[in-house]
């Protein structure tokens, strides 16, 4: 009958709604969805309806069960645009200053939507990330620093509150994270850059935490300004020292003093 009203089947809410907390960063890559019984409870229906929703999110890929026990969340939405990136990265160095000029837009964009649209959960959140990031700063710990750094623009990008953004931003600092470790493990020879990055991480912050659009999109914008520029520099010192010493033992070898 063409009035008939069409009742959405039971699974596919329940899909609909785990696809929901994926897409919108509630569920992460390598998170675990909670025990079968435990999920059925919170939904309030059965196991096979349940299971059923779980087996329409594999066939997505944006689930996967393995060996051993559990369903986890997939990289798929993310690993589309990480795969083919990561490989050209080492052969072509040249892509770095193109990767930082695209997050100089990207990380704009989502300090000044954050402004705009983070929420009192959104903003303990970013406190949490800025306060984990000042910590490693402090204790000078590289690998922990970089994950600090990667965490904290993240949950500046989940503040935005734009599905695509937030995905685009993790994928592409899951593409940098190797190279945010090389770019602060260059910057630490610099004196001060270490003060002046958390300064302008703070800044970002408070542009966020105080409703100043503007200001927040204006301090993201500075900060990778600043971290382009100083990387710049050290990378040009680092080849002069190379230059230096090439010439160096090319005028002591053996063949010329002889």
């Amino acid at each position: 009958m063409p009035n008939k009203v069409q009742v959405p089947r039971i699974s596919d809410a329940i899909a609909s709604s785990l696809e929901r907390r994926i897409l919108e960063g509630s569920l992460k890559p390598g998170d675990r969805l909670s025990p079968e019984r435990e999920l059925a409870l919170e939904f309030g229906v059965s196991r096979p309806s349940l299971r059923e929703a779980i087996q329409k999110l594999a066939s997505k890929g944006l689930v996967q069960s393995r060996q051993g026990g559990g369903t986890y969340v997939t990289d798929t939405l993310e690993s589309s645009f990480f795969d083919p990136w990561q490989e050209m990265m080492g052969g072509h160095p040249n892509l770095r200053e193109d990767m930082l000029e695209f997050r100089r837009m990207l990380e704009g964009q989502a300090a000044e939507w954050a402004a705009e649209r983070a929420t009192e959960a959104d903003l303990t959140r970013l406190e949490q990330s800025f306060k984990a990031l000042d910590d490693a700063f402090t204790a000078d710990d590289m690998v922990r620093r970089s994950n600090a750094d990667i965490a904290f623009h993240q949950a500046v990008g989940e503040a935005a509150h734009n599905v695509l953004l937030g995905h685009l931003s993790a994928a592409l600092l899951r593409l940098m994270h190797d190279n945010i470790s090389l770019n602060l493990g260059e910057l630490k020879s610099i004196p001060a850059a270490s003060r002046l990055l958390m300064s302008q991480h703070a800044a970002i912050y408070k542009g966020i935490a105080d409703r100043k659009p503007s200001a927040a999109r204006a301090a993201a914008e500075t900060h990778i300004d600043f971290v382009r520029e100083t990387l710049a520099q050290s990378l040009r010192s680092v080849a002069r020292r190379e230059t230096a010493e090439r010439r160096l033992n090319t005028d002591f070898s053996p063949s010329l003093t002889s």
